[in-house]
This record gives C-alpha cells, sequence and structure tokens, in this order.
C-alpha cells in the first residue's frame, strides 16, 4: 500500500502566514517549540488521516466538487487561545459559516470517501490556529502562557479556498487548492 497522510485546512493570506511564522519562530527561539513550524498557518477542516496515492484523483475530485458548491468564507483570527498543558493558539472567530462549512466537509468525506474522523465524532469542532504545541513542555507553556493569553493580534481574511495538505515524512506541504466558488 502506498497511502499518506492528508488534511484539509484553510489557509490565511500569505502576508498574514508570514507573520503568524515570525510568531512560531519565537516559539521555536524562546521556547523550543518547533513542531508548529513543520506546516503552514493553518486551520484544520479535517484533520489528518491516511489516503492511497493511487486514489488521489479521487479525494481531489470530490474536493472540487465541495468547493464550487461553497461560498468564500469570511474568517476572523481574534487572541491567543490555550488547549493546557501543551497548545497555544490563534483563536478563530466560530462563524456559523465557518462551522456549517466544516460540518458539510466533514459529512461529504465521510458519506463520498468513507473518509472519518474519530475524535471528531466525540467532540464539538474547536477551530484554532496553532502556535506552539506537541514539542512545548509543560514548563515552557507555563511560561509562554502567560505572556501570550493576553497579547493582542487579529486578521481578517476572506477563505477563498480550501487547501489539501500533504505529509512528506518530516513536513506538511501544500498538495492541491480548491477554490470556493458559490455565490449564495
Amino acid at each position: 500500500m502506498n497511502d499518506r497522510l492528508f488534511f484539509i485546512a484553510i489557509l490565511p493570506p500569505v502576508e498574514i502566514q508570514a507573520e503568524i511564522n515570525q510568531i512560531k519562530q519565537y516559539f521555536a527561539d524562546r521556547y523550543s517549540s518547533r513542531a508548529a513550524l513543520k506546516s503552514p498557518p493553518h486551520i484544520t477542516l479535517q484533520p489528518p488521516f491516511k489516503w492511497e496515492l493511487e486514489a488521489l484523483p479521487k479525494l481531489e475530485e470530490c474536493l472540487q466538487e465541495f468547493g464550487k458548491a461553497r461560498s468564500p468564507l469570511p474568517m476572523k483570527l481574534s487572541g491567543f487561545g490555550a488547549f493546557a498543558p501543551r497548545v497555544i493558539y490563534i483563536n478563530v472567530q466560530k462563524t456559523p459559516k465557518l462551522l456549517a462549512c466544516q460540518q458539510d466537509l466533514t459529512s461529504k468525506l465521510e458519506a463520498s470517501l468513507a473518509i472519518v474522523d474519530p475524535m471528531g465524532k466525540k467532540r464539538p469542532y474547536a477551530p484554532h490556529l496553532t502556535v506552539a504545541f506537541r514539542d512545548l513542555t509543560r514548563t515552557n507553556f507555563q511560561v509562554a502562557w502567560p505572556e501570550f493569553k493576553s497579547k493582542s493580534i487579529e486578521f481578517d481574511f476572506v477563505a477563498t479556498h480550501l487547501t489539501l495538505l500533504a505529509h512528506d515524512g518530516k513536513k506538511w506541504n501544500i498538495r492541491s487548492e480548491f477554490p470556493l466558488h458559490s455565490i449564495y
């Protein structure tokens, strides 16, 4: 079997990504937390799943179809949040449009391709943009969180496409993008 790990996300525009990457780099330099640098800044819609490379056209066709039926999503990033004791992220406003898009996407992937996130069935969707996780030690979290919890950060953008990311064994790379077309 020739399968790889993939996930589906919304990526902010490149200029916002550049600013967020500076924050991730700060965590790498100051708190030895580099794991977040292994993917572009993103808001996960469908968590990582295994998929056979030979079946990639089927997955991409499904995402293309999904994008055609969706309109671009206004997005707002505001302030920092945490999943103690290891994760610090930028808050993503839970708009009805974002929640509906994520729900519709996961339902379509499950119905069309049998892609299911078992954890997603057990807990509500919590959109966020991670800046430090996994290798952020509990001790460093306790130092970093007070520094970031009241720090101000604001970004507004319109998500015009969904992104399929693939893992190459070391980091996540953009595989393909799917425009959000509909104007409903």
